[in-house]
């Protein structure tokens, strides 16, 4: 075989096997967390993959390991049971609507507020609570919070809401946390376990946020009901026009599959 040949089959084999393993890279699932170590030294956001629709997803973390810091992501999974909670940056108009269709169905919820929301839409807070909703900490300013290592700095994120929360409603922010945009490290988790918090992850989300590129109700339902599982802690955003408009269909047909749903308070002992 001439040296020219040669080259050529050798440059052939190393872009072939090149292609192998970025194909490899791009479907393999990411590896659970071990053991030792709920995430990473480095921060981290959360996030989940469902290999099998209507069974529960898997995240970056264990339920084992985020319950170590007090932390969930899943709910009662022996129990057809939905935990609905929302995050709350600000008003646009929606969030009456949402609480409209909860009243209706009788169903609990828990709102992750940060400190523009209870500035700016104080009666609607208290909705929330004269209504019997948890009203939990999504911070004062919706900062990276993974980036935050000072416990004394992560401190006055959370205790700068609670004041202004209980200054604002005369009740007492409850002791649910949930990092923005799902940015955490593990230092996070032990910070607000040790500040008396309860980490919310969530197992079913989608993407609502965006307020100027709402999602259809069928794009809506196409993700939130083939997706729903046992146990799911849902989170949907209060400012989406598209979750104002569906919540009360969307909490029928998923009462139709023979979900009931329950308050964070609910949640299985860890």
């Amino acid at each position: 075989m001439s040296v020219h040949r040669r080259i050529v089959l050798l440059l052939l084999s190393c872009l072939f096997l090149a292609g192998v393993l970025t194909f490899q890279n791009r479907t393999a699932p990411s590896a659970p967390a071990s053991a030792s170590a709920v995430v990473p030294a480095s921060a981290d956001n959360w996030g989940l993959a469902f290999p099998q629709e209507g069974a529960s997803p898997v995240g970056n973390a264990t339920v084992e390991d985020l319950a170590q810091y007090g932390a969930y992501y899943l709910g009662d999974t022996s129990q057809k049971v939905i935990y609905l909670t929302f995050d709350c940056g600000y008003e646009n108009g929606c969030t009456e609507a949402i609480l409209d269709a909860l009243k209706k169905h009788n169903a609990p919820a828990a709102f992750f507020v940060v400190g523009h929301m209870v500035e700016s839409a104080p009666d609607i807070v208290k909705r929330m609570v004269s209504e019997g909703h948890i009203v939990g900490n999504h911070t004062f300013h919706h900062p990276d919070m993974s980036a935050i290592s000072d416990q004394s700095a992560f401190q006055e994120e959370l205790e700068s809401l609670e004041k202004l929360f209980l200054e604002t409603t005369g009740t007492p922010l409850s002791r649910f946390y949930r990092p923005p945009q799902g940015k955490y490290s593990e230092e996070n988790l032990r910070q607000a376990h040790a500040l008396g918090y309860t980490t919310v992850f969530w197992s079913l989300a989608y993407v609502d946020w965006y307020t100027d590129n709402q999602p259809s109700a069928q794009e809506a339902y196409s993700k939130l009901l083939p997706r729903i599982h046992d146990g799911a802690i849902v989170l949907l955003h209060s400012t989406s026009q598209t979750n104002a408009q569906i919540l009360d269909e969307l909490l029928t047909r998923w009462e139709e599959m023979g979900y009931t749903f329950a308050s964070l308070e609910d949640l299985p002992a860890l």
